[in-house]
């Protein structure tokens, strides 16, 4: 059962700060020149707490994590942190460009609390594994602050939009609070607080099951900080404030698009750049390659031609991507190629380990037909980026091949929304970096204090 709970957010008070100058986007987005950028913007930035920057003197006294607690609790005190006076939950609506085109998109969820859950119990399913740096950096900073500024992505299924109805109708009103970020994003927030609403909410949302779909790492931070304070106390408090995290959930399902399917939850896709890997000839991996996939060249010898043959390569690999299993990739030998499977039948064979929801996974198929089987790369050199690193856009994977920083550009369609959902309630994993939702969800919009 999945357990729901408004509360008493702390937010920003949009007449001390203007929010576009102090939310970021989630700590695992911020490069270090974004970091320098949102110093600059504002001495009240939520990077400070979020992601700060390390000292020359620092200790364990005085560090990162030390200095965030002593902000929070100072902007508290100022008044430029806020908390509101009746519990609620709030309707998150972004509204975004599809990335590459002009077409506008919305996305509408909900943030509230949530009574975490350990994966056995059947409530709340991950995708994906984690890593452990991540982990200790955000449990540190979570024992310092006592607070949860980034949001937790969840999914659920709920074709009757129950919630969404609610959600609609509350956002009728002017929100209570507004920014466009760095990325022309449009984010609006508004407080349900009507016990009725709150009622109808929690009550839909108690037997969903719940799919992380971003914030793995803070999910399990929550859960790892929930067995600290459990250890202390020596017993299981289940109202106690560490039992609960900050959860933003979007239903998979919205009216007014073909299908119902939630056009506004856009994946997406991660390319593989692969480097140093030693006797690379491209000619002898599409030989191995040809045992499993049937390959298209698209060449190309001057730059109009390439513009040309780039657009009919792109076009291709999302129509055969639609019907069925399709790969490009580009080594810088004058020619895109397309990679299309044979015989999706012959897949129970070849990886017998696999199951079938992630053998429908071109990600699954790149990792081990063609990165494993054709070149070598396991999953532990995988896993420490020994020869594979990601890139989210696509030209921008291409140019890292043109400057020869990688030997060859493994181009993706995006995951889908539905194939995300059957894995993880399934029980399964997909391979590391395969979804990639877009846009963020803000930092600081909505703050827990434990």
């Amino acid at each position: 059962m999945a357990d729901i709970f408004p509360f008493r957010a702390v937010r920003y008070d949009p007449r001390r700060v203007a929010l576009g100058d102090v939310l970021t986007q989630p700590y695992d987005k911020i490069t270090p020149a974004m970091q320098d950028r949102y110093y600059a913007a504002s001495p009240y930035n939520l990077v400070t707490i979020e992601k700060g920057k390390p000292l020359g003197g620092d200790s364990t006294a005085e560090n990162v994590y030390t200095r965030a607690a002593g902000k929070f609790d100072k902007w508290l005190a100022e008044g430029i942190l806020i908390q509101d006076l009746q519990p609620a939950i709030y309707a998150y609506f972004q509204n975004y460009n599809l990335p590459g085109t002009n077409r506008r998109l919305e996305r509408r969820g909900f943030i509230a609390l949530g009574r975490l859950a350990d994966y056995s119990e059947g409530i709340i399913y991950r995708h994906e594994r984690t890593l452990t740096g991540p982990k200790a950096d955000r449990l540190e900073l979570l024992r310092n602050t006592r607070c949860q500024t980034g949001q937790l992505f969840l999914l659920y299924e709920d074709p009757t939009r129950r919630v969404d109805a609610i959600l609609e109708e509350a956002a009728k009103i002017a929100p209570i609070a507004e920014l466009r970020d760095e990325y022309d994003v449009q984010h609006r927030l508004w407080a349900i607080s009507d016990a009725g609403k709150i009622g109808e909410i929690t009550g839909a949302m108690a037997a969903q099951k719940l799919v992380i779909g971003d914030g793995h790492h803070r999910y399990e931070t929550a859960l790892a900080y929930r067995d600290e304070c459990r250890a202390r106390a020596g017993r299981i408090e289940q109202d106690a404030p560490y039992e609960k995290a900050m959860w933003t959930c979007f239903d998979i399902y919205q009216s007014g698009h073909a299908g119902g399917h939630h056009e506004g939850l856009t994946i997406l896709a991660t390319h593989r750049l692969i480097h140093d890997v030693a006797g690379f000839r491209f000619e002898q991996f599409l030989k191995a390659a040809s045992q499993y996939f049937n390959w298209y060249a698209y060449p190309f010898a001057k730059s109009g031609e390439r513009e040309e043959s780039f657009a009919e390569f792109r076009r291709d690999l999302e129509r055969r991507g639609r019907a069925g299993h399709a790969i490009g990739v580009y080594a810088g030998n004058g020619a895109f190629y397309l990679l299309v499977l044979r015989n999706s039948a012959e897949l129970e064979r070849l990886l017998p380990d696999v199951s079938a929801a992630q053998r429908q996974l071109d990600v699954v198929l790149l990792h081990r037909l063609l990165l494993h089987k054709c070149l070598g790369i396991t999953a532990e050199k995988v896993t420490s980026e020994t020869n594979v690193n990601y890139e989210r856009e696509m030209v921008a994977a291409i140019g890292a091949v043109d400057r020869r920083e990688a030997q060859a550009a493994f181009l993706l369609n995006p995951v889908r929304v539905k194939q995300v959902m059957e894995i993880a309630l399934g029980g399964g994993v997909m391979p590391q970096k395969s979804t990639d939702f877009y846009p963020k969800l803000l930092s600081g919009l909505c703050i827990y204090r434990l």
